[in-house]
């Protein structure tokens, strides 16, 4: 028999208390111990005695925020209950996230009427209650690895139930880094919705776990009744509110795909279940990105299998095709623009097994904060794999500061000058043909960008030795769209596809960037900031003594590059003006700007991008 026992709420505030109500199988005295141990740390914090049907917690004040199970025993029956407890007030800059909704329906799996599962199962539950025993982590304990990684690792994180994100705003706004763990399938409305606010604002998620944000739930009776009806038919809500229909958030009529939050979805992901579970132990991540900060000390390169066994039972993906080898995310699924694919897993073999699909771990830019994903469900039982335990440290060292800095974006394959064009980014190599690849975050290969061109002032495929290149936002009288450049012989030069280059006037000696605004060209020189008279071809000194090393115009302002490793900002006046210090250069020599993003390169170094000018911590290449 067994001591049947539950709480009346997931978690619990330090210094506060918490109410459990317990009974027993048999019709013995209810009476005996209780053993509260600390998930995160396996050692007991209380060792006392019960009696009758309710029993109290005093939560002392000095217990860490951290995942707790009490183990209530009666002669030889016993039971238990998890809970979190969360800080009074922030201590860490990471919260940690318990999945108790995906617990609680999972709870009594197959008992007809007693939990969501099982799946198509028309004796399953759309309504369970907290107010019951069991709840607690699956056999497999998906949460447990990272929980008991965390501390040992040098981590100090707070703890709460993702119930509290329901209506957790001011507690999001206490840190800086959510971290979801494990397998946290379902997420109400107001989870998500705080969630991605947090984000927006400027909070990171780190999202280490799979099948994460798949069904949508309601809670009932003062948040104690969880509803999932998992169709739109039976749920009345359809009719009345269908974006809070409990169906999956990328169904119909809900049609929000957990994509926009985290960039990926099971729905094209792989599992394996049932007798099956076992194979994932053998699967493995391929490194797709290894240049990106995220596998900073790994010392994987591109192609490298990493992580086998992290590919749990269940996994999610975004819908990507390949280009030139590498993946890139098609958004056809719901998938931000922004989301880079770090590494990817073929699971389409799993069709056998489950389902059959793709696994895709990626990071993305969300409002002011960044989301990073792995996709998996038992990445935290496999942090014993060293590529695994630097990624997670990369990961979370990184977002629970203010995330910002260069962050690298690809190979620079030794471009001397960049613009962007057209949407797409041009650079000029080391023999003066013009190279081109999507301006994106992803680590793409450029490409020969203008093979047809024939004449101009060099002829053939090739062109002038570049040091700057500039593209203006709109067409003028004097200067139509397309590119412009400076060249190491002291030229103004512009692009005709087809020809090549064709000389527009002289240039300032020892030009080393070009800027243009409203159809001025502006151009940087070892004397300083220059600009060009468009009816008389000729330059004239605006500004002297700048230390540019490199010059760009966005969104109509100039930004420099200067000799100090700083980059400096002014409006594009004929006229000497006050430069605005914005941030560290990242070592950059070649800059241009897009879209309200910097991107850069140097000597020895990758290409980078900026996506915030905020001073925030040093460069992570």
């Amino acid at each position: 028999m067994t001591v049947h026992a539950y709480a009346e709420s997931t978690s619990c505030v330090q210094g506060g208390a918490l109410r459990f109500h317990l009974a027993r199988g048999s019709r013995a005295p209810l009476r005996g111990s209780v053993l509260v141990e600390d998930v995160a740390t396996g050692l007991p914090v209380l060792d006392a005695a019960f009696t009758g049907p309710l029993w109290t917690l005093d939560v002392p004040a000095s217990w860490s925020s951290s995942l707790y199970r009490a183990v209530f025993t009666a002669d030889e029956e016993d039971g238990e209950v998890h809970f979190a407890v969360r800080a009074a007030r922030p201590r860490s800059p990471i919260l940690l996230s318990i999945p108790f909704p995906t617990w609680q329906a999972y709870n009594l799996a197959g008992i007809p009427g007693e939990s969501i599962y099982w799946t198509e199962e028309p004796t399953r539950a759309a309504r369970v209650s907290f107010d019951r025993p069991g709840g607690g982590p699956p056999p497999e304990r998906w949460e447990e690895g990272m929980i008991r990684w965390l501390g040992p690792a040098g981590y100090d994180v707070d703890y709460c139930s993702a119930l509290d994100l329901h209506e957790g705003h001011e507690l999001l706004s206490g840190y800086r880094l959510l971290v979801v763990n494990g397998h946290d399938e379902y997420w109400s409305a107001g989870m998500r919705d705080n969630v991605e606010e947090f984000v927006r604002r400027g909070g990171n998620l780190a999202v280490f776990s799979g099948n994460t944000c798949w069904w949508q739930f309601r809670l009932e009776d003062g948040g104690r009744t969880m509803v999932c009806h998992r169709d739109a038919v039976t749920d009345p809500m359809a009719a009345s509110d269908p974006a809070l229909t409990t169906v999956e958030w990328s169904s119909a009529p809900v049609n929000r795909p957990e994509n926009a939050l985290i960039g990926v979805s099971f729905r094209r992901g792989a599992g394996t279940w049932g007798p099956y579970m076992h194979l994932m132990h053998e699967e493995s991540y391929i490194a797709r990105f290894p240049g990106h900060w995220a596998f900073e000390g790994t010392g994987l390169a591109e192609g490298d299998a990493f992580g086998q066994g992290a590919l749990g039972y269940e996994t999610d993906a975004c819908d990507f095709v390949e280009e030139d080898g590498v993946p890139v995310a098609t958004g056809r699924d719901g998938t931000p623009p922004s989301f880079v694919i770090l590494a990817t897993a073929d699971l389409r073999h799993w069709h056998r097994y489950g389902q059959g699909g793709m696994a895709t771990m990626g990071v993305l830019g969300l409002g002011a904060g960044t989301v990073f994903t792995a996709s998996t469900v038992n990445w935290g039982n496999t942090l014993h794999d060293p590529a695994v335990d630097r990624i997670t440290r990369n990961v979370l060292d990184r977002l629970s500061v203010r995330t910002g800095g260069w962050e690298t974006v690809g190979d620079a394959d030794e471009v001397r000058a960049l613009t962007v064009f057209d949407s797409l980014l041009y650079g000029a190599a080391p023999d003066g043909s013009l190279l081109t690849r999507a301006v994106s975050g992803q680590n793409l290969r450029w490409r020969a960008a203008f093979p047809q061109d024939t004449g101009g002032d060099t002829g053939g495929g090739t062109g002038p030795a570049l040091v700057a290149l500039a593209t203006p936002r709109e067409a003028t009288v004097t200067h139509p769209i397309g590119l412009y450049g400076l060249t190491a012989d002291d030229r103004l030069v512009r692009h005709e596809p087809g020809r090549g280059w064709i000389t527009l006037a002289g240039a300032p000696r020892g030009g080393a960037g070009l800027g243009m605004v409203n159809g001025e060209l502006f151009a940087a020189a070892a004397d300083g900031l220059w600009l060009l008279d468009a009816e008389s071809s000729t330059w004239s000194l605006v500004e002297p003594g700048t230390g540019a090393v490199a010059l760009t115009a966005m969104n109509g302002r100039l930004y420099l590059a200067d000799s100090a490793g700083r980059i400096r900002t002014r409006l594009p006046v004929a006229s000497p003006a006050g430069w605005t210090d914005l941030c560290d250069a990242g070592g950059c020599t070649v800059l241009t700007g897009h879209a309200g993003t910097l991107i850069g390169t140097g000597p020895g170094l990758p290409l980078l991008r900026r996506v915030s000018f905020l001073e925030e911590g040093p460069p992570a290449r």
